[in-house]
């Protein structure tokens, strides 16, 4: 059973109450104007008071665990429901405290302990703790410095997994302790690279089940030997992505997916003892992004990624006939689980009109119950705007795809404003999900979004995943001149008001474009940005440098160091002249705070109008309620500024 990753990309575009307009206590806000009041109170109806996500089933009960945010809280907390499509006053809140959570899952026993994770400050340096459900605080069981991952219980519980950098803070290596006593954790095997992950025990609790991660197109798997610690590696050597893999209930076999010999995700099906591979339910024209196998064997629920959508099957393993394949509207289905006694399969589901619905399956009568929080009465929502796709070639005949959301005609006559939101990765993608308060954007400024996915995102098969390596780099930032010409030509839409924005690998892309196309953008949005790729890989954390070397090009070779210093926009900033507003964390371990220092401090230097807003309690992104609630006002604000007028 694997550890879940917690609601932070939800919450990240969907807050909770807004703060009045002070600035919160942790933020450094430069240059920003005082926030009106009128602006924090229209904003109200659109931020999402209450957002949950299924993380998991009570081993034992028809119960399930969620991480989520009531109105009261400043972070996301643990919470169990029993009743499907509750209240969240019915809810019973299982954690306190100042950070969030970011992932937990029941112990596979009778205890009804939880292990869950959190880290300090957004700093990725995460901890796992292991709540007894008897009143009694919380026990840490990690060393409260190094970086913890990827935690797997073995089937009885008795047993716990998970990869650490404590050793060295570069590679993650693997260990194994008794939860009941943390001074029994062992390295059962050292590691080389940040990229190792567990991916499941063997139901004998023989064998673990390992990924040696080396970029999105290329990943291998190993077992390794429980008693020794002995590495045995599956799959050939040859560069390929061999992602997501499962023990068969009876662990002679191994599930996994692969592009090997394919341009998308498929499920392969290994056998231990003969070493025969077979392909498995191999018709599917798309990425498998997730598979879960039912305990007892019989079933297997799969979700392709069919063109950004999310489309869920549930086959039988002996036959891969399909069962049941439920209808859902276009979103993104995340957390499949089954429920330990195969009667049921959970899952989370996001679309435009809803952040974060919960479903759960009956196998036996094929019945889809709700299990979604049950939200306050909400006008707004329902005049959500459904994302429509729209894909151009440009000029060497590569096919770019995007969505968009437009505003409502009527209430907006004539040519209407455009902010082009790049995703991060840059192996990432766009896909027609809930966007959240970014709806005010649409429906109250009348500004519409285009979500583009530009050469080197998922989703679209491994040659398109490849096309913008290494010094193809500017290749996808070229790719946003194919979606402003299509701007250009649309009739409802204003060419000569752009603007770009975008996080982490997107906050990049924004000031690339904002060089490139600085003539054709009236202002852009960098969040937790790459201003300098030399820079960047140089203070980024050990464990990722190397990872990020593959995808970006080795700085420490001369002539890919000068392309790299070539395409930075650090080294370019004389070609912008528009104003920016530039979002980071204090702690981020990804892209250090210099990446923004250097790019705020070059652009004062030249007079550039530059909003900086920095939290001192944040890393990758904001996940407290405060700090997302003034950023969102901030940039509201100044794209009325900037883009508006």
């Amino acid at each position: 059973m694997k550890l879940r990753t917690s609601v932070g990309a939800v919450l990240f575009c969907v807050a909770t109450m807004v703060v009045a307009q002070e600035v919160p206590k942790n933020i450094r806000a430069e240059s920003v104007p005082e926030i009106p009041k009128n602006l924090a109170e229209s904003v109200r109806p659109y931020i999402e008071r209450e957002v949950f996500q299924f993380t998991g089933w009570h081993p034992q009960r028809r119960q399930m665990l969620l991480i989520g945010r009531k109105a009261e809280d400043s972070v996301s907390q643990l919470y169990s429901q029993i009743v499907p499509a509750s209240d969240a006053a019915d809810l019973v809140r299982l954690t306190t405290g100042l950070e969030p959570i970011r992932g937990a899952q029941y112990r596979p026993d009778k205890s009804g302990q939880i292990l869950f994770s959190r880290d300090e400050g957004g700093n990725e340096f995460y901890q796992y703790w292991l709540l007894k459900g008897d009143g009694t605080q919380p026990v840490r069981l990690t060393d409260g410095k190094s970086r913890n991952t990827q935690a797997h219980w073995s089937q009885s519980g008795r047993q716990l997994a998970y990869m650490s950098t404590k050793r060295n803070g570069r590679d993650n290596d693997l260990y194994v302790m008794n939860a009941d006593d943390p001074k029994s954790e062992r390295r059962l095997a050292e590691l080389a690279g940040g990229g190792w992950g567990i991916e499941s025990w063997s139901p004998d609790e023989l064998l673990v089940l390992l990924r040696d991660y080396r970029s999105i197109n290329e990943s291998h798997l190993h077992l390794c030997d429980t008693k020794t610690g002995t590495l045995s590696k599956i799959t050939p050597d040859e560069a390929a992505s061999h992602g997501q893999g499962r023990f068969s209930h009876d662990s002679r076999h191994v599930f996994y997916t692969t592009d090997e010999g394919s341009e998308f995700l498929r499920i392969q099906k290994l056998d231990l003892m003969k070493g025969k591979v077979t392909a498995f339910m191999d018709k599917l024209q798309w990425d498998v992004e997730a598979f879960e196998l039912s305990p007892d064997g019989r079933f297997i629920a799969i979700v392709t990624n069919e063109d950004g959508s999310s489309h869920l099957r549930i086959a039988e393993v002996s036959t891969g006939a399909i069962k049941l394949e439920p209808k859902l509207p276009p979103g993104v289905i995340s957390s499949i689980e089954w429920h330990p006694n195969s009667s049921e399969l959970a899952f989370s589901h996001s679309w435009h009109l809803q952040p974060s619905a919960m479903y759960s399956i009956h196998m036996r009568s094929g019945e889809i119950e709700d299990w979604t929080i049950a939200a306050k009465p909400d006008n707004k929502r329902s005049k959500f705007v459904e994302p429509t796709r729209v894909k151009r070639p440009a000029p060497d005949g590569v096919t770019i795809p995007w969505i968009i959301y437009r505003p409502d005609a009527e209430k907006f006559p004539g040519k209407r404003p455009v902010v082009i939101n790049i995703h991060g990765g840059p192996e990432g993608q766009s896909r027609p999900n809930y966007i959240g308060r970014n709806n005010y954007l649409i429906n109250e400024l009348g500004i519409a979004i285009v979500y583009p996915n530009v050469r080197g995102s998922s989703g679209y098969g491994k040659t398109y995943l490849k096309l913008d390596n290494g010094t193809n780099r500017l290749n996808a930032v070229h790719d946003i001149n194919v979606v402003m010409n299509w701007i250009r030509e649309d009739a409802s839409l204003n060419g000569d008001r752009i603007g770009v924005m975008g996080g982490s690998y997107g906050g990049y892309m924004t000031l690339a474009c904002m060089v490139e196309y600085n003539n054709f953008l009236r202002c852009g949005i960098d969040i937790v940005g790459i201003s300098s790729f030399v820079t960047f890989l140089k203070n980024t954390q050990d464990y990722r440098r190397d990872l990020r070397r593959v995808e970006y090009g080795d700085e420490r070779d001369p002539v890919m160091r000068a392309y790299l210093e070539k395409i930075s926009p650090l080294n370019n900033v004389a070609q912008i002249t528009r104003p920016l507003l530039v979002v980071q964390g204090k702690n981020d371990p990804r892209v250090p705070f210099t990446e923004a220092e250097q790019m705020v401090k070059a652009l004062r230097n030249r007079k550039i109008p530059t909003w900086y807003v920095m939290a001192e309690d944040e890393g990758h992104g904001f996940r407290k309620r405060a700090n997302q609630d003034y950023q969102f006002l901030a940039t509201l604000l100044f794209l009325q500024e900037h883009l508006q007028k």
